[in-house]
């Protein structure tokens, strides 16, 4: 039964409804619990930083707000730091906007199939299983910007302005997470003023709404302001020198890939629908904030996933479409959702770790997809997302062995120096069973946590610039090299050198290592 989007109230989810919700949560679990423990590939390089974030707890750090952070620190108190037990927030969360998917397409008025279409669109779409097979604030994230939409699609139905309350609340808490749901509400505000919801800048619970929001946040922009709003300089650089531009083509060719080829033609299908038709159109604030957020990111040379949380939204309208084309036509709906699950199975393993990386690679020149490379320096054989889970084992041992030549009293004075978070995290989460001290760096939130008692006179770092080092130290001398045939390149085949008497203050050349992109 397809429902009536304008109707105040809803029929009841019946037994069958509840069913069909429970085998998408059940299978968005498995798939995950399956693939996301030991096995071929380890630690992604963003845990081992946010492992050691949760060390560190605080209102903010260079790259992102605390809320993702605290639930880590939790979890890690809870249930320890094995990939499972630190996957679990993740693996959650992803299911819950699985399933509020479903009933963000009830709310706009549709009937069991195209709650079913919607939450198979989001289960199957590589973006969505990728950010669910690693810990990050993505998956938070993803979670947020639907829940925000379930409650306007509600308010749109029901007319019930009280619903931006909630609203406020939800984007308040999701900036704590992320800021891109900051971006999704500039959005949704931007698009009202051309549909009839700008009625309610008229009434008084959307300004309060947007007054829960300020406040929520406002620990995190106190922390901002305290510590010389450390994160507008990483966006900054971020957008400048980190980030690969992209044409608006370009950009779109990635929309299509993240979301899924097959699923393409459901989002495309929803954003025209809520433009286009008269039905659809009741909701076209969403197709409108789509437009805008598109413009924005690119623009801003944004990475092409930032706009990613909206399909679950789009996948709604596109369904809702689907379901009334097909309402007599039985055969139809199960051509398109078997067509759905089967692109789904075929693409998982270019989003999930299914293979060894061998045979990654032979599929994904096989199927003749590439992952779009969202950074400068994420080259090499295997998309990030997946190299960046390997060689960390190999890494640590490297400058273990290192560590374990130095004579006793040089071991006892000797800091570990390494350029860029995975590096520093990876040793200081497996490096306990070498004896390693805590490895210290000026990139990202480590540069506020500092030197620790490291005074230069006797130094490991891992570096890929001798010069550079030459310039700091009297003695410069390379004592190792690490190659892996499938991490990112801008990891491999770098030198590991032993250096001596640090020429000025700890302190001052401290100074010059901050790296905040």
């Amino acid at each position: 039964m397809i429902n009536d989007p304008t109707h105040p109230t809803l029929p009841k989810l019946e037994r069958r409804d509840w069913l069909v919700l429970g085998l998408f949560a059940a299978l968005k679990i498995i798939v995950h619990l399956i693939t996301d423990g030991p096995g071929a590939y380890g630690y992604f390089r963003d845990e081992f930083y946010y492992l050691d974030c949760a060390k560190h707890l605080a209102w903010g750090y260079v790259d992102q707000p605390p809320l993702s952070i605290l639930i880590l620190a939790l979890t890690r108190a809870l249930l320890g730091v094995s990939l499972l037990a630190i996957r679990l927030p993740v693996i959650l969360s992803g299911t819950a906007t699985v399933v509020m998917s479903g009933f963000v397409a009830r709310e706009m008025g549709g009937g069991r199939f195209a709650r079913a279409m919607t939450c198979l669109a989001v289960l199957t779409a590589p973006v969505f299983l990728s950010m669910g097979s690693f810990f990050s604030m993505n998956s938070f994230d993803e979670f947020f910007w639907v829940l925000a939409a379930f409650l306007v699609t509600r308010l749109i139905r029901t007319g019930d302005a009280r619903l931006w309350l909630w609203f406020g609340l939800v984007i308040g808490v999701g900036v704590e997470n992320k800021y891109s749901i900051g971006f999704f509400a500039a959005g949704l505000v931007a698009a009202m003023t051309l549909t009839p919801l700008r009625k309610h800048f008229l009434k008084w619970p959307l300004w309060l709404g947007g007054l829960i929001a300020v406040v929520l946040v406002l620990p995190h922009v106190v922390w901002q302001m305290k510590n010389g709003w450390p994160t507008l300089e990483f966006m900054h650089n971020a957008a400048s020198f980190k980030n690969m531009p992209t044409t608006p083509l370009q950009y779109f060719s990635g929309q299509v890939l993240l979301a899924g080829p097959l699923n393409t033609p459901l989002w495309l299908a929803g954003l025209l629908y809520g433009l286009l038709s008269k039905r659809g159109r009741t909701f076209v604030v969403f197709s409108l904030a789509y437009v805008f957020l598109f413009v924005v990111f690119n623009l801003t040379n944004g990475k092409v996933y930032y706009l990613t949380p909206i399909y679950p939204i789009l996948f709604a309208l596109g369904s809702l479409w689907l379901e009334r084309i097909t309402a007599s036509r039985r055969w139809a709906k199960i051509t398109a959702a078997s067509l759905a699950a089967i692109a789904g199975i075929v693409l998982a393993p270019l989003a999930i770790p299914v293979f060894t990386p061998p045979t990654f690679l032979r599929f994904q020149q096989t199927l003749g997809i590439h992952a779009p490379q969202q950074e400068r320096a994420h080259g090499g054989r295997l998309p990030q997302h997946l190299g960046d889970r390997l060689g960390w084992e190999e890494f640590v041992a490297m400058v273990g062995q290192a560590y374990a030549k130095l004579d006793p009293a040089d071991r006892a004075k000797c800091a570990i120096f390494v350029s860029n978070y995975g590096e520093a995290g990876a040793i200081n989460l497996l490096g306990r069973r070498y004896g390693l001290p805590r490895a210290i760096s000026g990139y990202m939130s480590y540069y506020f946590w500092g030197p620790g008692d490291a005074t230069g006179e006797v130094m490991l770092v891992y570096w890929d610039n001798k010069s550079e080092l030459e310039k700091l130290f009297v003695q410069v001398t390379e004592v190792a090299r690490f190659h892996h045939p499938y991490v990112m390149e801008r990891q491999n085949d770098r030198p590991l050198f032993l250096c001596r008497r640090l020429k000025i203050p700890i302190a001052e050349a401290w100074k010059q290592v901050k790296a905040f992109q």
